[in-house]
C-alpha cells in the first residue's frame, strides 16, 4: 500500500470514528435541531469513510488513494455541521460546500479511474 494511500485509509478511519460520535452525542446530548444537523453530518461521514475504504482496495492505486484523500477531504462538509450544531457562527457555513464538492470530486475520480481500465 502506498503512503498516499495509507494515509487516505487512517484519514477514513478517523472520519468514521467522528460518525459515530457524532451519532451519539445527537442521540443523548444534543437539542433537536443541534441533532439534526449531527446526525446529517454522521450519515455523510460515514457513508463517505465506508466508501474511501472500499476505494482503495481497488486495482486503482493512484486513482484510489486520490479518491480517499477527496471523500476525506469531504471531512469537511460533517465537520461544518457539527461546528454548527455545537453553536458556532452561521458564517462558518461556508465550508460545508467545499467539503461536498471534495466528496463530489472523489466520486468523480473513481468513476473516471474506472472508465478508464
Amino acid at each position: 500500500m502506498t503512503a498516499g494511500a495509507r494515509a487516505a485509509l487512517a484519514l477514513a478511519a478517523l472520519g468514521g470514528a467522528c460518525a459515530v460520535l457524532a451519532g451519539a452525542f445527537a442521540a443523548h446530548l444534543a437539542s433537536a435541531d443541534a441533532a439534526a444537523l449531527l446526525e446529517k453530518g454522521a450519515r455523510y461521514q460515514l457513508a463517505h469513510a465506508l466508501a474511501a475504504m472500499a476505494v482503495l482496495a481497488l486495482p486503482l492505486p493512484r486513482a484510489a488513494a486520490l479518491a480517499g484523500l477527496l471523500a476525506a477531504a469531504g471531512s469537511l462538509f460533517a465537520g461544518s455541521l457539527y461546528t454548527l450544531a455545537l453553536g458556532a457562527p452561521a458564517a462558518l457555513g461556508w465550508v460545508t460546500p467545499v467539503g461536498g464538492t471534495a466528496m463530489v470530486a472523489g466520486w468523480l475520480l473513481v468513476a473516471a479511474a474506472a472508465l478508464r481500465r
